[in-house]
């Protein structure tokens, strides 16, 4: 009894069987996945979806979770008893406890078990097949009577009086074992052809498969040929790039350097010639005449016989500075000025000599690159 009852637990409530595929909706029931299919295909998807246990509306589908644990709980429960039949067809004349069927009676619309088959009768009106729920689909819904024939005209399963007086008289008839077993043979044709559709195709998809296969192999091997090629080439031009930079600092230096010293030089000399103007102005602006003649550094500057002669930036040719034309003095604001002039240009030709190979050099630089 405690088997039956579990048994009762695990039957599906729409097929009265024991659940195949069992899938559970939000609301907690279960159902065979496809007799819940079924029943959400009837529902009309504009107004919602119930669920046929408790009627609980959802908006949308439900979407069905096959409950693991359930399925797992029928395959033991059929291992153990492996009379229960996966259909769940139990006997029509067993009440109290239920008891699986082994055959169903089309005369009768009733599912026998072993024990209720012995004492059935044996009369050739009661016809037994395997177990089946819906006997009343095997007799004819107009003579209540059994299925016998299959019209071939019609296309139709007929019972003797739809043969002998209804709207199937005078055409030809077959016992539907006999049309059976010409449709399976047909079908067998059919299902061979597929066969051998299905092989070809399979075949088919093979040799693509086998051709698409070769075509990814040589495309990754470009790929890999490519990528290496690029990786070549960006190695080369960063190892090139570096090399001419390097080159171009090597120049930069060798310009810069004397250039700074020539540039140190002459803001040496700005300075001193700042400083001097600085002073010979102060002197200038004096009102006290003795301060004015007593200076040092001027008492040369407004000698009456160097009066109109060269300014003092560029009044002698060379030789050091001193306070007035003569060779070889202390330093002035005049004689070495010219000195320090041809100095001048002797600069001026040296930042040409410099410009000269600050060219050739980049020609050189171009033309290693090159």
């Amino acid at each position: 009894m405690a088997s039956a009852g579990l048994g009762k637990e695990l039957e599906c409530s729409i097929c009265l069987s024991l659940y195949t595929d069992p899938v559970t909706l939000r609301c907690g029931h279960n159902f065979c996945r496809e007799c819940i299919d079924q029943i959400l295909n009837t529902q009309n998807g504009a107004s919602g979806y119930t669920c046929p246990e408790c009627r609980e509306r959802f908006l949308e589908r439900p979407t069905l979770k096959r409950n693991i644990t359930l399925c797992n709980v029928v395959e033991t429960f059929l291992s153990t008893h492996p009379h229960q039949e996966i259909t769940g067809i139990r006997c029509t004349y067993c009440y109290h406890s239920p008891v699986p069927a082994v055959r169903s009676c089309l005369h009768c619309e009733a599912s026998l078990c072993d024990n209720h088959l012995k004492l059935h009768s044996k009369g050739p009106e009661h016809v037994l097949t395997d177990p089946s729920s819906s006997l009343e689909k095997r007799k004819c819904s107009v003579h209540k009577k059994i299925l016998e024939y299959y019209c071939t005209e019609d296309a139709a399963c007929i019972c003797v009086s739809c043969s002998l007086a209804g709207e199937h008289k005078g055409h030809q008839v077959e016992l539907l074992n006999e049309a059976s077993e010409k449709k399976k043979t047909k079908m067998r044709n059919v299902l061979q052809k597929l066969i051998t559709d299905r092989k070809k195709t399979e075949e088919r998809v093979h040799s693509l498969e086998k051709c698409r296969r070769k075509a990814q192999d040589k495309a990754s091997g470009e790929v890999k040929r490519v990528t290496a090629l690029f990786t070549d080439i960006r190695r080369r031009v960063d190892n090139l790039e570096k090399k001419v930079l390097s080159e171009i600092s090597r120049w930069e230096e060798q310009v810069s350097l004397p250039l700074s010293d020539v540039i140190k030089k002459l803001e040496i000399k700005k300075d001193e010639l700042s400083r001097r103007m600085r002073h010979i102005e102060e002197l200038c602006n004096m009102t006290d005449p003795l301060t004015v003649l007593q200076d040092p550094d001027t008492e040369d500057l407004c000698d009456p016989e160097e009066d109109g002669g060269d300014e003092d930036t560029g009044g002698h040719s060379g030789g050091d500075e001193d306070t007035g034309g003569h060779d070889g003095g202390d330093e002035d604001t005049g004689g070495h000025d010219g000195g320090d002039e041809d100095t001048g240009g002797h600069d001026g030709g040296d930042e040409d000599m410099m410009e000269m190979r600050t060219q050739e050099d980049m020609m050189e630089v171009i033309g290693v690159r090159n």
